[in-house]
This record gives structure tokens, C-alpha cells and sequence, in this order.
């Protein structure tokens, strides 16, 4: 989705983003993500990131490695996550925001300050990211026809049906990312999706989790051994 905004580099970032800890959430950038915002701290975030001009919400995961037993309600995060600017807004009527996040750049947490928000603040980086800025970085390196067999593997192994016009038309970096957002992997599957170094990288990823899922459902399916 076109952005009013033009971000050309971690220079054209702030350094404190408000984050939003969801499970299972993977926002990259270029991709969108839809929003059902209900709880009053979140409602208050959307509010303040659409008042101080930024637009720019931090999505990240809660690691579950370090929550056991933990508080729901300020989990321990991933170091990594990815910053969207609110592209698409509306108000439902009855006291939620639907909206849609577009990516911009992946972010790493370099501190998390006391706020006085009812929301989560952080001190972050878009260093070691740059390449997240320019659109369709390392397509040429993506294995587009092993990407293609594991999605037809996966619909056919589910029953589940796409719309092959639009995915062979679909540029590399948008089919991977899409792809690898829409999966329906857990935590850990969604974190190594985002913190790979590029492109080619999250496509063999997506492959490779997308052929162990595969393999597993074919095990269970066999009957057992006598």
C-alpha cells in the first residue's frame, strides 16, 4: 500500500516507538497487517501515534522462552520486531479502531524506559536493518519456483485453495513476505522469519518449516507399526 510518508533510511526513524506485544503476530515490511485495536491502552497509542504525526506503531512477539509463569500483562520480548505506519483507519462504532499497518523496517530493542503511557515504549535501532528501506532488496536470489511447490504442497496436504493468478504475479519480495505473514507457524517459526538477513534467507526458512510441517502431518496420518 502507498504511504505518504517516504522513509529512505534509519536516519528518517525515531529512536522511541510505541511497541504492541501480540503472539503470533508477524509484520515485515512492505506487508500489511490488519488491526482489531479494543483494549483502552492500545485505543490510547493509536490515538497518540496519529497525534504526534509519526504514525509508527512497533509490532513485536512476547518470547515465550521467558514468560512461563510470567505477567500477561508486560511480558518479556523479542529483541526484534518491525515497525508499521498506520495506512488505513476506521472506527467501528462501538469504541474500536480497525486498521491496517503497512511495514516499514525491522527494529531491534535497545532499551525499554519507564513511560508514563498506559502502553510500552522502547528505545530502538534500525541499524542493522538499512536494507529493509529499499523495496524488492536480493529478489533475484529467491528461489521463487521452491517457494511456489512448498505453498502447492501445503494448500493441497489442507484442502485449501489461492488465488494462483495473483501469486504468479506477485513480485519475489511481496510473495515471500505475504507467504511468511499469513503462515500459520508458532512463535518461534515467525521470530526466524523475521530476523532473517534477507530475503533469499526467509524464503529457505519458509521452504523448510512449510516441508517439517508437511512431514509431520504425513506422519501422524500413518497408521501405526504392528
Amino acid at each position: 500500500m502507498p504511504m505518504n510518508a517516504s522513509y529512505r533510511g534509519p536516519v528518517d526513524m525515531p529512536s522511541v516507538i510505541p511497541v504492541f506485544p501480540l503472539p503470533g503476530a508477524l509484520l515485515l515490511p512492505r506487508g500489511q497487517m490488519p488491526l482489531n485495536i479494543f483494549e483502552p491502552r492500545y485505543l490510547a497509542m493509536v490515538d497518540d501515534a496519529l497525534r504526534d504525526g509519526h504514525r509508527l506503531i512497533g509490532m513485536i512477539q512476547p518470547d515465550p522462552a521467558h514468560n512461563r509463569g510470567g505477567s500477561d500483562s508486560h511480558p518479556v520480548l523479542f529483541k526484534i520486531g518491525c515497525v508499521g505506519r498506520i495506512t488505513q483507519l476506521a472506527e467501528s462504532g462501538d469504541g474500536r479502531y480497525l486498521l491496517e499497518l503497512t511495514g516499514v523496517a525491522r527494529f531491534r530493542i535497545e532499551e525499554e524506559p519507564k513511560v508514563l503511557t498506559p502502553y510500552r515504549q522502547c528505545r530502538i535501532t534500525f541499524a542493522p536493518f538499512a536494507d529493509d528501506f529499499v523495496a524488492r532488496k536480493g529478489e533475484q536470489a529467491v528461489d521463487r519456483q521452491a517457494v511456489i511447490t512448498a505453498l502447492r504442497d501445503f494448500l493441497k496436504a489442507n484442502d485449501l485453495k489461492a488465488d494462483w493468478d495473483g501469486i504468479e504475479n506477485a513480485p519475489n519480495e511481496a510473495l515471500v513476505n505475504a507467504l511468511a505473514m499469513m503462515s500459520p507457524y508458532g512463535a518461534a517459526e515467525k521470530q526466524a522469519l523475521l530476523e532473517a538477513p534477507d530475503l533469499k534467507t526467509r524464503a529457505e526458512i519458509l521452504v523448510a518449516v512449510t516441508e517439517i510441517e508437511l512431514a509431520k502431518q504425513k506422519s501422524d496420518g500413518d497408521p501405526p507399526l504392528q
